[in-house]
């Protein structure tokens, strides 16, 4: 039993030696890793030539990017939202708008302020008075002339009704001075407007337009 107790003891031994060697040599290892001197990092390579500049966004007007915006919605309904909810962004909404106006206005005022100063406008030159009266002038028919130096006249007169759109023909009847009984009924003729001859009469006759036939 004595030597068989031996010789398990003498097979121990080497294996206890050959870890103590191992334990004994790491850190040797260890202490020549850490001498070991740093590599240094490699320059890094050159940045890549320049990208060539982007080419300029297309300007879209309003309208455009309202559509543009639209055709991006996806078309699902948004959470309902509570009274507070919305009047919250009715307000931020006022007041990115209010953003807007106040940067527009100042650039305004800076491109009116670089632009040169025009001189002021001329007065314009005071009109002349016009010649000629602005009499109103008429041209219908005589229905009668059995008067002495007075004509009665008809006007006959077609518009379209403001709402309807129709034709709507009517007709007035004028008294007129003819100082020569130069008209007789059927006559075209063309009168213009007088001061009042009589209790009627507030036209004068121009001339005969077209004799009755």
């Amino acid at each position: 039993m004595a030597e068989n107790e031996e010789n398990v003891n003498e097979e121990k031994a080497p294996e206890a030696t050959a870890d103590e060697a191992a334990v004994e040599e790491a850190p040797v290892e260890e202490a020549a890793a850490e001498e070991a001197p740093v590599e240094e990092a490699e320059p890094e390579a050159a940045p890549a030539a320049e990208a060539p500049p982007a080419e300029p966004e297309e300007q879209l007007s309003a309208k455009e990017r309202r559509r543009q915006s639209r055709s991006l919605h996806t078309g699902e309904a948004q959470p309902a939202r509570t009274i507070e909810e919305r009047a919250a962004a009715r307000a931020e909404a006022r007041r990115v708008k209010a953003r807007h106006r106040t940067a527009y206005r100042a650039r305004v005022r800076e491109r009116r302020a670089a632009a040169p100063a025009t001189p002021p406008a001329p007065a314009p030159e005071p009109e002349e008075p016009k010649s000629g009266s602005r009499a109103k002038l008429r041209q219908g028919i005589v229905v009668s002339d059995k008067a002495d130096k007075t004509i009665t006249v008809r006007v006959d007169m077609a518009r379209q009704h403001r709402r309807y759109g129709k034709i709507v023909r009517t007709s007035s009847t004028l008294h007129a001075h003819d100082e020569s009984n130069d008209a007789h009924i059927g006559d075209t003729v063309r009168l213009i407007e007088s001061r009042p001859l009589s209790r009627l009469k507030r036209w004068r006759l121009v001339e005969v337009v077209e004799r009755a036939r």
